[in-house]
């Protein structure tokens, strides 16, 4: 209990003190866009990284070098806790959004350092709203900034890791309307940090995998229509490899 406590503290001791922080850097964005996102982007892997240590939590990356570094891309990985964000955030490179649901817009300070980091929000159950945060990322990575999407469209509570929910299919839209390519990442055991005891946050090891990129316009017609079927398997591939090494 003690851990989830001082994460908290963190959590919420950053959120209050980085007031001026967000006033610098909305004057920095406005002479400077670039140096903004990525000083934006080091502010928010640093705490989160606190987090992490706080947390206990011992991190493997494998695969780190299947990441093209000169392009956007389109991350996408399973999703079993809300440290999934944390994990897969304080490894990005470059200027990274990701896809929201629209309740976080609700988050005093929190709302502010998402949209300065290009994270859009996703109305789950209005179509046409949905269409337009689609759009909007598509137009993001066409500009080199690079999104990430968890496609199940919420945390899987399946009995093992690789029991996830279906992806939804059009979540890919994203990577084959910007002709980017997708990143598949596996996450592993990332529920034993905080999901799986709740309200206690525990020391555990997790997995990260980056699988080879995907080429949305390089794949056969058939796994081109079933994409969000193809880079799950994958996943879960990669899920089933990690399930033995992820316990030392």
């Amino acid at each position: 209990m003690i851990r989830f406590i001082i994460v908290c503290i963190i959590v919420g001791g950053f959120l209050i003190l980085s007031i001026p922080l967000l006033i610098i850097e909305w004057i920095i964005g406005k002479f400077a866009p670039r140096a903004k996102d990525i000083s934006s982007l080091r502010i928010v892997q640093g705490v989160f990284n606190l987090c992490l240590l706080a947390a206990g939590t011992k991190l493997t990356v494998i695969g780190e070098e299947n990441v093209p570094r000169e392009e956007a891309v389109l991350y996408i990985g399973n999703h079993r806790s809300f440290f999934d964000i944390l994990v897969t955030y304080t490894r990005c490179h470059n200027t990274t959004g990701y896809i929201a649901k629209k309740e976080m817009l609700k988050i005093p300070l929190l709302n502010f350092w998402m949209m300065y980091l290009h994270c859009l929000f996703l109305d789950r159950h209005n179509i046409k709203e949905g269409l337009k945060t689609i759009l909007k990322g598509i137009e993001e990575l066409k500009n080199g900034i690079s999104m990430c999407i968890f496609p199940e469209g919420t945390r899987g509570e399946g009995e093992t890791e690789v029991d996830m929910l279906p992806f939804h299919e059009g979540s890919f839209k994203l990577a084959t309307k910007a002709n980017c390519p997708i990143v598949p990442m596996a996450l592993s055991n990332t529920a034993e940090i905080f999901e799986a005891h709740f309200p206690k946050i525990r020391p555990c090891h997790v997995i990260l995998e980056y699988g080879k990129p995907i080429i949305p316009s390089a794949l056969s017609k058939d796994d081109a229509r079933h994409i969000g079927t193809y880079t799950q398997n994958i996943i879960k591939e990669m899920l089933q490899k990690n399930a033995s090494a992820v316990k030392n």
